[in-house]
C-alpha cells in the first residue's frame, strides 16, 4: 500500500514534550486505518521538535477526512521517564499522501493521560459546507465532548454565569496558565508581599501617620506614571483628566440638562466659568459634562479591622474651557439627595473641604471601576464569550479559529479571581470599602442596565456625547483600534459568509450567539444584545465587539491600575469616616483618618500591582503564533491587520512623546490578545 509521510510539531513550552507513545489513525471516505505508530530510534516528541515519520496503511482508505491522534504510555517503563500519564502539546500534524500535496491538521492542544484526539484538515468550514456524514458526526461529537468538559454555573444570582470549576488546580490544561506564566505570577506577588511585610506595613491596622509615609507603599515598584500621580493628584485639572484617560474613562457624558437632584447655581460656578456666561448658556453650548455614581446609592458597605466603612453616590459637574483648555471640575455633591446635610462642594471652598470632596469621588471611582468596569465588563463578560466559544463552535469553524486566541487564559484568571480575589475572606472582602457584598449588589444593579451599545465603542461614544471633547486619548486610540479590528473582521467574514442567508443558516453560530445572550446576559431582552444574527453586517459588529472587549477594552481599564492607585489618596479603596455634611470642618488630621488603614492599603496595592502587568508568556493584539488558519486569504487578512496595528502604534508613540503623562494603555504592542491577568 502507498505510504504516508507524517510530520509532527511539538510545542516549545516547558513540559510540552512527552515520553508517551504516539500513533495516528487515518480516516478516509472508504474506512479507517488501525493506529499506526509514530516511532523511530531514540526519544521522540521533545519540546520544540518537528519530526518526520512514515506510516503504511494496511488498506486504501480513500480521500482523507480526519486524523485520530492516540497517546498512550510506553509498553515498558523507561528508567528516566516520568509517570506514564505525562502531557503532550501538539502544535500541528502534516500528512502527505504519496504523490499528493501535504494536508495540514492544526491542533494547538494538550493531550493529557491516555487519550485520543480527532483532527481535521485546516481549511475552515461552516456546518453547511460539511456534506460527508463522517465530518458532520465529528462536529457533533466534538461539541458534545466540549460541553461536558466546560459547564456553566451560577456563582452569584444576578451575575453572568461562569465556568463550573472551584479551583485552577482542576482546570483542563488547554485553558490553564503555562508553567512559565504561573511561576512569574506568584513570584511577582511574593516579592511585593515580602517587601511590605518587611517594612512592617502589611500587618499594621492603624492609620497612616502622614501623606509622606504613604510613599513607602509604592517605593518597591516606582513607575514614571506613579510619580506623576503622586505629584499632581491634588490638582483640579488632573482630577478631571482622569475621567478621560484614567482607569475608568467610560462614565463621563455630556450634560445638556442638570439633574433635578443636583441644584448647582450660577453663583456657585461663576468663579470658574468667568464673566459673560451662565450655566444655562454653557449647557446649551455643550461644554458641561457629568459623572454620576448613582449606582452606589444604598449599596451595603464593609467592615475592615472591626470598623464599619462608608460610601457615597456622588455627582461631579465638569467644564470644558473654550479652545483646548483643560477640563475642570465645577461642583461636587456627595449624595443623590440634596439638602442642608449634603452641601455642594466647589473649587472656591477651603482647600481641605474641596480635596476631601474630590477624594470621596475618587473612592466612588474605585468602587465602580473595580466592580463594574473591570470585574463585570472586562472579566465576567469576556468569560461568557470564551465559554460559549468552547461549547458551541467546533475547532474547524472559522469563528472558532478567529476567536480562540482572544480567549487565551481567560478561564484561568477568572477562576483564580473567584478563588483568591473575590471569595469570602479574600482581598475584596477584607480590604475594600464595599466588600464582596457591596460588589455583588453593584453587579446585580448594573446587569439590569448593561446594554449592547455600551460594549460597542462607537455607539458608546455617541451615546455619551463625547465625540469632540479634546485630549480624550481613550476615545481616540480606542476608535482607531476598533476600526482596525472591524476591517479585519469584515474581511474574514467576507471570506467565509457569501451572503446574509449564509449567516442565518449557520446553526453553530446562532447557538453561540443564543448562549451568550441566555447565559451571560441572562436572557434580558432590554440589554439589546442580539439572541440571533441575521446579516453579515450584524455579525461583523458582534465579532468586532467580542474581540475589542476581550483585548483593547480590558487593557484600557486594567493596565493602569497600579499607576493610578499606588498613590492611595488618588484612588482610595475605602473610607473610614462618614462623608462631610457641612463645610469648614475638614483638616489634614481628619483627611488622614478618613483614608483606609495601612494594612488594607497594602493589601489592595499588591493586588493591583499583580493585575496591572502580564506575567510573561504574552501575545499582543494581532499576534497569532498558533496558525489555526491554513488558507491564503485569511493569512493575508491577518498580515494586513498586523500592519495596521503597527501604524496605530507608531501614531500613539509619537503623540505620547509630547505628553507630560503618556497614555500607553491602548498601544497595540502593550494590549494582550485576551483577558489573561
Amino acid at each position: 500500500m502507498a505510504k504516508f509521510r507524517v510530520r509532527v510539531s511539538t510545542g516549545e513550552a516547558f513540559g510540552a514534550g512527552t515520553w508517551d507513545k504516539i500513533s495516528v489513525s487515518i480516516v478516509g471516505t472508504r474506512g479507517e486505518t488501525p493506529p499506526l505508530p509514530l516511532d523511530r530510534l531514540g526519544k521522540e516528541f521533545n519540546a520544540g521538535a518537528e519530526e518526520d515519520f512514515e506510516v503504511t496503511p494496511p488498506e486504501d482508505v480513500g480521500r482523507v477526512l480526519l486524523v485520530r491522534v492516540h497517546k498512550a504510555p510506553p509498553a515498558r517503563s523507561r528508567p528516566l521517564a516520568p509517570s506514564a500519564g505525562d502531557a503532550w502539546f501538539c502544535r500541528w500534524l502534516q500528512l502527505t499522501p504519496h504523490g499528493a500535496a501535504p494536508l495540514c491538521f492544526p491542533c494547538y492542544q494538550w493531550l493529557e493521560g491516555e487519550r485520543s484526539l480527532v483532527l481535521r484538515e485546516g481549511t475552515a468550514k461552516i456546518s453547511w459546507e460539511d456534506h460527508h456524514p463522517t465530518l458532520q458526526q465529528q462536529r457533533r461529537e466534538e461539541l458534545q465532548a466540549r460541553r461536558e468538559t466546560y459547564r456553566w454555573k451560577t456563582y452569584i444570582p444576578g451575575w453572568p454565569r461562569c465556568l463550573d470549576e472551584e479551583t485552577v488546580k482542576n482546570l483542563n490544561l488547554n485553558i490553564k496558565y503555562s508553567v512559565a506564566k504561573n511561576t512569574t505570577f506568584y513570584l511577582r506577588g511574593g516579592s511585593a508581599l515580602a517587601e511590605l511585610k518587611l517594612k512592617g506595613l502589611l500587618d499594621r491596622k492603624g492609620l497612616w501617620k502622614s501623606l509622606k509615609e504613604m510613599r513607602r507603599v509604592f517605593n518597591f515598584r516606582k513607575t514614571p506614571a506613579v510619580e506623576y500621580v503622586c505629584e499632581h493628584w491634588q490638582e483640579d485639572a488632573f482630577f478631571a483628566y482622569q475621567f478621560l484617560n484614567g482607569l475608568n474613562p467610560v462614565l463621563i457624558r455630556r450634560c445638556h440638562h442638570l439633574p433635578k437632584n443636583f441644584p448647582v447655581t450660577d453663583a456657585m460656578v461663576a468663579p470658574v466659568l468667568g464673566p459673560g456666561t451662565s450655566l444655562q448658556a454653557e449647557l446649551e453650548k455643550g461644554s458641561l459634562f457629568l459623572v454620576d455614581y448613582d449606582l452606589l446609592a444604598g449599596v451595603r458597605t464593609n467592615v475592615i479591622n472591626g470598623r464599619p466603612q462608608f460610601s457615597t453616590a456622588p455627582m461631579t459637574l465638569l467644564y470644558q474651557r473654550p479652545g483646548r483648555g483643560p477640563l475642570l471640575p465645577l461642583a461636587i455633591q456627595l449624595s443623590q439627595t440634596p439638602g442642608p446635610n449634603s452641601p455642594i462642594f466647589l473649587p472656591s471652598d477651603d482647600k481641605w473641604d474641596w480635596l476631601l470632596a474630590k477624594t470621596w469621588v475618587r473612592n466612588a471611582e474605585f468602587s465602580i471601576h473595580e466592580a463594574l468596569t473591570h470585574l463585570l465588563q472586562a472579566h465576567l463578560v469576556p468569560e461568557v464569550f470564551a465559554l460559549a466559544t468552547l461549547r458551541q463552535l467546533p475547532h474547524c469553524h472559522p469563528l472558532f479559529k478567529l476567536l480562540i486566541p482572544h480567549t487565551r487564559y481567560t478561564l484561568h484568571i477568572n477562576t483564580l479571581a473567584r478563588e483568591r480575589l473575590i471569595a469570602p475572606g479574600q482581598v475584596v472582602d477584607r480590604s475594600t470599602g464595599l466588600g464582596i457584598g457591596g460588589f455583588s449588589e453593584l453587579i446585580q444593579k448594573n446587569m439590569k442596565q448593561l446594554n449592547y451599545s455600551a460594549l460597542c465603542l462607537p455607539d458608546d461614544i455617541r451615546a455619551r456625547g463625547v465625540e469632540d471633547i479634546p485630549d480624550y486619548y481613550y476615545r481616540d486610540d480606542g476608535m482607531q483600534i476598533w476600526g482596525a479590528v472591524e476591517r479585519f473582521v469584515s474581511e474574514m467574514i467576507g471570506i467565509y459568509y457569501p451572503s446574509d442567508e449564509s449567516v442565518r443558516d449557520d446553526s453553530e453560530l446562532q447557538a453561540w450567539v443564543r448562549e451568550i445572550f441566555s447565559e451571560g446576559f441572562l436572557g434580558r431582552e432590554s440589554s439589546g444584545l442580539p439572541s440571533t444574527l441575521g446579516t453579515r453586517e450584524a455579525l461583523i459588529q458582534y465579532v468586532t465587539m467580542v474581540i475589542f472587549n476581550c483585548s483593547a477594552k480590558h487593557s484600557a481599564v486594567s493596565a493602569g491600575q497600579f499607576d493610578f492607585a499606588a498613590w492611595m489618596p488618588n484612588l482610595p479603596p475605602s473610607m473610614q469616616l462618614p462623608p462631610p455634611t457641612s463645610k469648614g470642618q475638614a483638616r489634614l488630621e481628619g483627611f488622614l483618618a478618613t483614608l483606609p488603614p495601612v494594612n488594607a492599603t497594602c493589601d489592595v496595592v499588591i493586588a493591583l500591582w499583580l493585575l496591572s502587568k502580564e506575567p510573561g508568556d504574552r501575545r499582543p493584539l494581532g499576534t497569532y503564533p498558533d496558525e489555526y488558519f491554513t488558507e491564503e486569504a485569511p493569512r493575508r487578512s491577518i498580515a494586513a491587520f498586523q500592519s495596521r496595528l503597527a501604524e496605530i502604534s507608531r501614531d500613539i508613540q509619537e503623540r505620547n512623546h509630547s505628553l507630560a503623562l503618556p497614555y500607553p494603555y491602548l498601544d497595540p504592542p502593550l494590549i494582550e490578545n485576551s483577558v489573561s491577568i
